[in-house]
């Protein structure tokens, strides 16, 4: 897998292409949620693109810049392919993600606002939850957090 980790403005045009793409195909199309992806946030946003041996992407998350959305850095739009699923990439995926946010905000607890079916998989990076569940965009999510 080749990770790049890039701010929105650095992205190349294929490299936002095939991340809003990827993301429309799962949020959207297998998850049946019409919601508007483009936020305003990427650009407030690094970009974490997982691309295959043969350069396609197949994983990919964001995280927002504490201030941006929340006081904390976030973790979202955590998504990989359909085929690919199964053989740990995910794992794989918000391992480097949280990496990278370690060292990006030393010392700062992590905000992650998760579907609920995912929070014994966050809960296994450390993320625990706090409230009860709520709706977003007609799916059930909780907030999670990750002390420094």
């Amino acid at each position: 897998m080749h990770w790049t980790w890039s701010r929105f403005a650095e992205l190349r045009t294929d490299d936002l292409y095939d991340a809003l793409a990827l993301r429309g195909r799962v949020f959207v199309v297998e998850q049946h949620c019409p919601y508007l992806d483009a936020d305003g946030f990427d650009r407030a946003a690094w970009h974490l693109l997982g691309r295959d041996a043969a350069g396609t992407l197949v994983a990919c998350l964001r995280v927002l810049d504490a201030g941006a959305k929340h006081a904390e850095p976030s973790i979202g739009r955590v998504v990989t392919a359909p085929e690919v699923r199964g053989r740990g990439l995910g794992r794989a995926l918000f391992a480097e993600g949280l990496a990278r946010c370690v060292a990006a905000w030393p010392g700062r607890r992590i905000r992650l606002d998760a579907q609920a079916h995912l929070e014994h998989f966050y809960a296994g990076f450390g993320f625990v939850r706090e409230g009860d569940t709520y709706d977003e965009d007609g799916i059930a999510h909780v907030r999670m957090w990750r002390a420094p």
